[in-house]
């Protein structure tokens, strides 16, 4: 657990997330998939049965390779940052990141802390070598903060979303450790 101030004197505690966070978590995806058009889901459509997510938070939190991590502020959740890794010898040594920060937390510096927490977690966890992402090739806020902690472009997956009646690629971005 992290406790950190940010400069409007917003305090937040890092932590991982255990099993009884699981419908926060649910509650939280469903409200902020309909504060940006650059996650890959809309409001209300984190569809999840709260039993198998408990169960999903315990197995993850149980992988050496995996982690999630909740900011919150009040007990409030206003962040969430997740690597997720397969358990496969072949191809355990890369973890996907995910980062979602509430609308009304935007602007902080809180997604590149929580981004800060990922890699140096990574870098201690002596399994993984390699961390990717997906985001949306208009999230420039976003890509530029990627690129700032050395991630590269990697791919472009051409019409992968449909958005408002649109259809919008997804970059592939990757970060050797």
């Amino acid at each position: 657990m992290r406790n950190v101030t940010f400069k409007n004197n917003l305090k937040v505690t890092i932590r991982k997330a255990t099993e009884d966070d699981a419908q926060n978590i649910i509650d939280f995806y469903n409200v902020v998939g309909g504060e940006s058009d650059f996650l890959s889901f809309g409001a209300n459509e984190f569809k999840r049965d709260l039993e198998e997510y408990r169960n999903y938070i315990t197995a993850t939190s149980e992988e050496s390779n995996s982690i999630i991590l909740i900011a919150e502020t009040d007990s409030t959740i206003i962040g969430i940052a997740t690597i997720n890794s397969p358990q496969k010898e072949r191809t355990k040594h890369v973890g996907t990141l995910g980062i979602v920060v509430s609308e009304t937390y935007t602007g902080l510096g809180l997604g590149k802390v929580l981004m800060n927490e990922l890699l140096a977690w990574a870098r201690l966890n002596n399994i993984t070598k390699k961390i990717s992402l997906v985001t949306n090739e208009n999230n420039v806020k976003a890509i530029e903060l990627y690129r700032k902690l050395g991630f590269e472009k990697e791919g472009l997956l051409k019409h992968d979303n449909f958005i408002r009646g649109t259809y919008h690629n997804t970059i592939v971005m990757g970060l050797l450790l």
